[in-house]
């Protein structure tokens, strides 16, 4: 049979470790030999993007070809890669991240079967010969006409487990004793969160400690963020946006000690360890189900880990991630800050006034399961809210563990979205018999 080329498409940090890591794997444990089937992998710009998808993709040994977000519009509106790319007359294009109407422009032009992953949505129904679905409710919004084509394979996210093994990976790596407790401390990745979110985070882990001394704290780095760098955001002197009279560790110096993580010391006795492999979902499940979070609601989420979201308003003047207008305005030379302060202040008002949800697992449930903490939040707040959770487990954070889980997919879905990419392209023709295959929903 003539070779097979796979065309997968992504975009950011957390569809490239989440959805095409398990999808790549099972594609390979499907078509092991590389000259059978080979894998490419594009990416699309993202403002989510760490700059390191590229590399990180190509550390996968089940992937032949990759190309980074910076080659793509090329790519999208004329073919061309930046390495001039052959490609097999027989392939499949399949949707991991990015805009829908991408494969059907690239499935079109290569004359490639295509496939989406839909997580919440599907679109361009009549253009799209296969749709992989989270769950049966992205099917049942469909045309009865055009049903055939969505298939319900379940969470990619849900197959990435936290294992006895990894657990234990985490605790020697980090010299965990057995009674300690581990908290996981997201304070972001971008300047405009780093900013608030490293200070505060540093001084709500001083504030649990001081109630709890058995407790230890984690900052999984973000990939494009040196440690130099996140040390700058603790530091008064680096650090416009830190409150003088808030009692927090001024300062974070990175120690390195092993190779795979660093510890952060401070002052009044407080260390934050410092994890800098990515993805960090083992560490994150080992951690105590208090994970202080400003980003990756999503990937918490689905990985059943409790989480407190925090969006911090004490420093109006510093939130300038806006699109469009507003983003002008609030970065103008001068004016920026008092405008920025305005556009904020008004945005707050309507969030509160309307009720609005943030995380992503409140999203997908409609209800608020973690709490979302908004306003002028102090370190005490915040460890109090903490503090509930660490001390009656049972009857809060398991619950929120149940829930999350709950308003996911089924797990299995890598297997599942495989073999459709099989049928996609008729090969279980002349493959042996596959049970999985014959088990999909039409």
């Amino acid at each position: 049979m003539a070779p097979l080329d796979i065309l997968i498409l992504s975009n950011g940090p957390g569809e490239v470790s989440t959805w095409v890591r398990p999808v790549v794997k099972a594609l390979r444990q499907k078509l092991p030999n590389h000259h059978q089937a080979r894998i490419s992998v594009v990416l699309s710009p993202c403002t989510n993007a760490s700059g390191r998808e590229a590399a990180i993709v190509r550390s996968y040994d089940e992937v032949d070809r990759v190309q980074a977000a910076s080659h793509f519009y090329p790519f999208l509106l004329w073919g061309k890669t930046a390495d001039n790319w052959d490609w097999h007359s027989r392939g499949v294009v399949i949707f991991l991240g990015g805009d829908q109407l991408y494969p059907v422009i690239i499935g079109r032009r290569l004359g490639y079967a295509t496939v989406v992953y839909a997580e919440w949505e599907a679109r361009w129904h009549r253009w799209i010969d296969y749709f992989a679905c989270m769950t049966a409710r992205i099917r049942e919004r469909v045309a009865p006409t055009l049903r055939s084509k969505f298939t319900v394979v379940g969470d990619l996210m849900a197959d990435i487990h936290q294992s006895a093994q990894a657990t234990a990976t985490v605790q020697s790596a980090l010299s965990l004793p057995a009674n300690t407790e581990l908290i996981g401390l997201l304070p972001g990745s971008k300047a405009n969160k780093l900013i608030l979110g490293v200070p505060l985070a540093l001084a709500t882990a001083e504030a649990i400690w001081r109630r709890r001394p058995q407790t230890r704290f984690v900052i999984p780095v973000a990939p494009h963020l040196s440690l130099a760098q996140l040390a700058r955001y603790g530091n008064p002197s680096q650090n416009p946006y830190i409150d003088p009279g808030q009692r927090h560790p001024p300062a974070t110096h990175p120690d390195r000690r092993q190779t795979h993580h660093d510890r952060a010391s401070a002052p009044r006795g407080l260390e934050v360890d410092l994890w800098t492999p990515f993805p960090a979902y083992d560490l994150l499940s080992s951690a105590a189900p208090a994970s202080h979070n400003g980003a990756n609601t999503a990937e918490l989420g689905a990985l059943g880990i409790p989480m407190i979201v925090l969006l911090p308003t004490q420093k109006l003047d510093a939130m300038r991630a806006w699109d469009g207008i507003p983003g002008l305005l609030a970065n103008l030379p001068l004016l920026g800050s008092p405008m920025a302060k305005a556009i904020n202040a008004l945005a707050l008002r309507q969030i509160l006034r309307e009720g609005r949800l943030f995380a992503w697992p409140n999203l997908w449930a409609g209800r608020e399961i973690v709490p979302e903490l908004i306003g002028r939040l102090t370190p005490n707040q915040i460890a109090e809210q903490a503090l509930t959770w660490l001390e009656h487990p049972s009857s809060t954070w398991i619950a929120i563990q149940h829930e999350l889980r709950s308003v996911r997919g089924q797990p299995g879905a890598a297997i599942k979205l495989a073999d459709l990419v099989l049928q996609a392209v008729n090969y279980q023709e002349t493959s042996p018999p596959n049970p999985h295959v014959s088990n999909l929903s039409p």
